[in-house]
């Protein structure tokens, strides 16, 4: 749907219920007539809170001192994707702090090929979420067989990307963007996302967002609420947040009007919805998500992979995790595409 900033501004902002109720509708019926009904399942892997970003919104930034900072083994690893490989979720999330010395970066292509050859009867299809690298480590990596990034912009307004951002060279908005074009002149299908509720944040900055999205011609999105974290800067602009349940209904929006405009992209329904509600990510399928990442990290350190407060499934493990996702989809008759990787439709068809 050709939706302009005029128009998209005017639905964010819509109140009426039934507007909002009626717009749900029509982004669910153009996923189910564009990409199907199935939900496609992510297993994640919380790889390590280590990050080199001081991002001031993040709870695991690098000034954090409280955090106690884990990196997996690759036993754990690979034993989260046996895990996948047995409950049949198709394809894994690899999710870390962003690390850029060298030995981190062989890590995870020998982690990639490892994965691949443990999956060789039902191959896993391989997401990436590791921040910003260089070049030469994407297409490495992509080499060893990833075939998917996730790499969120947070926003696309290059000023309150400042204002969310320590202002030194690591943290720069156009080495954001050109990551981006690195990831896609690599060949990975690629994904991006904004925090919606953030301070300062208006309707017309998440319509140029929709609008970025577009224009980039991305394959995934992952985008959610901003939720704040008492050991972050941001911490102290609490004050200025919409309430949660208006910051969860800006978000079904935002899902919402992307499916509209982009109606063969996987759109995930994301960890934070839940965390504003416990049928979050639910809602969000209903709006136009089609896909969900079930945590599989293991229990001993998902307490210290919170990159915001109350985040729920923390005494979770993978089994549980698995079976209160598959009970919730059960529920609201929402089916699941077992082993199969759900990779995006608009990349196949480019």
């Amino acid at each position: 749907m050709g939706l302009d900033r005029e128009q998209i501004v005017e639905l964010l902002n819509e109140k009426d219920p039934q507007v909002v109720s009626n717009l749900f509708a029509e982004a669910y019926r153009i996923k189910v007539e564009t990409v199907g009904e199935e939900v496609y399942l992510r297993g994640l892997i919380e790889i390590s809170n280590i990050c080199r970003k001081n991002c001031l919104y993040c709870g695991i930034r690098s000034d954090n001192s409280a955090v106690n900072r884990y990196q997996l083994t690759k036993d754990e690893v690979l034993d989260a994707a046996k895990f996948a490989i047995d409950a049949g979720y198709g394809s894994i999330v690899i999710q870390g702090g962003e690390r850029h010395d060298k030995a981190f970066a062989k890590d995870i292509r020998i982690l990639i090929k490892k994965i691949k050859r443990l999956s060789r009867e039902n191959p896993l299809g391989i997401t990436l979420s590791l921040g910003e690298q260089p070049l030469e480590v994407y297409e490495d990596w992509f080499d060893a067989g990833a075939h998917r990034y996730l790499l969120r912009i947070e926003t696309s307004d290059n000023q309150l990307y400042n204002m969310i951002h320590p202002s030194d060279p690591i943290h720069s908005f156009n080495s954001r963007v050109q990551a981006l074009l690195d990831l896609k002149y690599t060949g990975y299908q690629v994904g991006t996302g904004v925090m919606i509720g953030l301070p300062f944040q208006t309707a017309e900055h998440l319509a140029d967002d929709l609008l970025f999205f577009r224009e980039f011609d991305i394959d995934m999105c992952g985008m959610g609420p901003y939720i704040e974290h008492s050991q972050t800067p941001m911490w102290s602009l609490r004050t200025l947040l919409l309430p949660h349940e208006e910051r969860l209904a800006l978000s079904l929006k935002m899902v919402a009007l992307l499916r509209l405009m982009m109606p063969d992209i996987n759109i995930a329904a994301t960890t934070a919805m839940q965390t504003l509600h416990p049928e979050g990510r639910e809602m969000a399928i209903m709006a136009g998500a089609n896909v969900v990442m079930p945590n599989m990290t293991i229990q001993q350190v998902r307490k210290e992979y919170k990159l915001y407060e109350n985040k729920p499934g923390i005494e979770d493990d993978a089994a549980i995790s698995k079976s209160r996702l598959e009970h919730f989809l059960n529920e609201k008759n929402i089916p699941i595409g077992w082993n199969r990787w759900g990779d995006s439709l608009r990349f196949r068809n480019r």
